[in-house]
């Protein structure tokens, strides 16, 4: 999991594998493979940089796949 910021300030935390797309218009937007959009305070950079980081910390201990 990741943790992203919510317009209102509230942490939540992603499931980086159930995102679809990242937009920036102006903010950024995360739409999930069920459709639901989520809207961030995040450079969708910043989103991805966690991604890769999540994604090597999990192939570390070789749980991904």
């Amino acid at each position: 999991m990741i943790t992203v910021t919510r317009l209102d300030g509230t942490g939540y935390l992603l499931n980086p594998h159930l995102i679809e797309a990242i937009e920036k218009n102006p903010d950024t937007t995360i739409t999930l493979v069920s459709g639901k959009k989520i809207v961030i305070t995040e450079s969708p950079r910043q989103v991805l940089d966690r991604i890769v980081a999540y994604r090597k910390k999990l192939g570390a201990f070789g749980n991904e796949r």
